[in-house]
């Protein structure tokens, strides 16, 4: 079994809460649950090459981080960066947030996803997604499920075969 940290980031509000208890408990709350500090939890994701047990750590706030400790980010095998696809505030910085990230946890694969995808048409969703500086990895619906799974389950295989090498 192959043990992984992995952190949830991106602006406050976005959704990383509700992504953390969909993909951990299977569960969604409508209420809006403000993070402190850091929650942590895990799950194991069984892989065809095999499991990989994912430490999440649920991060509070900004990914500017001057209230989030760099040290949370030390040892990270993953990173999900996560933006809101109906507020463009939380993606206009997301080159200079990814490029922080990168330079915090260099070894790291970082996934870049927005999340809310139930309350964005496709065509807004193509549009938002076309107007990124970065490639963005998948969208996502804490509050129905969809790609939420494929999303962890994508990470973990990609974790497991660069730390497998």
């Amino acid at each position: 079994m192959l043990k992984t940290k992995v952190l949830l980031t991106g602006n406050f509000g976005v959704g990383k809460t509700s992504l953390f208890q969909r993909f951990i408990l299977s569960k969604f709350d409508e209420r809006y649950l403000t993070t402190i500090g850091v929650k942590v939890d895990k799950k194991q994701v069984q892989l065809p090459e095999g499991i990989v047990e994912i430490f999440l750590w649920d991060v509070a706030g900004e990914v500017s981080q001057d209230k989030v400790p760099i040290s949370y980010f030390l040892s990270a095998h993953g990173i999900i960066y996560v933006f809101d696809l109906t507020r463009p505030l939380t993606y206009q910085n997301i080159e200079s947030d990814i490029t922080y990230l990168k330079k915090l946890a260099p070894k790291a694969t970082i996934k870049i996803v927005g999340n809310k995808k139930d309350l964005v048409t496709e065509e807004q969703i193509a549009q938002i997604t076309a107007s990124l500086n970065v490639p963005h990895d998948m969208v996502t619906s804490a509050k129905t499920g969809e790609n939420v799974e494929d999303l962890f389950t994508k990470l973990a295989s990609e974790m497991f075969k660069k730390l497998k090498r």
